[in-house]
């Protein structure tokens, strides 16, 4: 006998969900959790069109709705239509992923401004305009979930501090937007990964190994570990949490 899906039962029937960057790694975890929770998943994706089309088609596969759109991140423009379009499939926005991030390293001898500004542009100015654009949308109950990075307390590492600073900037950002949407009933958070295993930075190799040399739990995260934590606080289990930042990185910043 073949399981079926009671969508009566699935925590997000009839909610909207809105992914950034949602093609692949970290991304798609979160777009396959939230549609097999039942809602219907809206993700960009920027140039993996093929495994943006491959990832929809495989939820879809699998009894739920999922579609993708290409859109820039760091296009305020593309990105804010597209937020509207998800919005067009049930005429409201339920929750927003802001998932899209780059990691641009580099010295500060050698770091262009070029690549400061693309830092900005894409982790931190992408999450203000997705915002900015969602809430209008939002019932009572919306939730904005943005994925910092542990690095934004830790950052053991030399030639990384643009992308240390962007992510320290969605810790003031979820603060102060608590305040805002909080009368609205809407939530806002920070997920904030430590290593987790996708295809630019496998569980493997010399780098792999001193990364788990800092952390308490010596391993990479999954996707799918980080789409647990999304789910939770997109959930009505998580009505009481705002202005967080959730840190899963194994202890990494312990």
């Amino acid at each position: 006998m073949t399981a079926t899906h009671n969508t009566t039962t699935l925590p997000f029937t009839g909610k909207t969900a809105f992914v950034t960057g949602g093609s692949r790694g970290i991304g798609a975890a979160i777009v396959r959790r939230l549609a097999r929770q039942g809602a219907h998943v809206v993700f960009t994706y920027q140039n993996s069109g093929s495994d943006a089309e491959a990832l929809a088609a495989s939820v879809r596969a699998a009894g739920g709705q999922a579609h993708a759109v290409k859109a820039d991140a760091a296009d305020a423009q593309a990105l804010s239509a597209a937020v509207a379009e998800a919005a067009r499939v049930t005429g409201k926005l339920d929750i927003l992923v802001n998932n899209a991030g780059i990691f641009l390293p580099g010295a500060i001898d050698d770091f262009s401004l070029a690549d400061f500004d693309k830092t900005l542009a894409v982790n931190v100015r992408a999450v203000f305009v997705a915002i900015k654009a969602a809430v209008p949308l939002m019932p009572s109950g919306g939730r904005i979930i943005n994925i910092g990075s542990t690095n934004a307390h830790r950052m053991p590492f030399a030639g990384a501090a643009a992308y240390a600073m962007s992510k320290s900037a969605l810790s003031g950002l979820v603060q102060g937007l608590s305040r805002d949407l909080g009368p609205r009933g809407i939530t806002i958070n920070n997920v904030e990964p430590g290593p987790v295993a996708t295809d630019m930075n496998p569980p493997t190799g010399d780098f792999a190994d001193l990364m788990h040399g800092l952390m308490a739990l010596p391993r990479h995260g999954t996707g799918e570990e980080i789409a647990g934590m999304v789910a939770y606080l997109a959930s009505e289990e998580a009505a009481f949490v705002t202005g967080a930042g959730l840190k899963i990185d194994g202890g990494f910043a312990a």
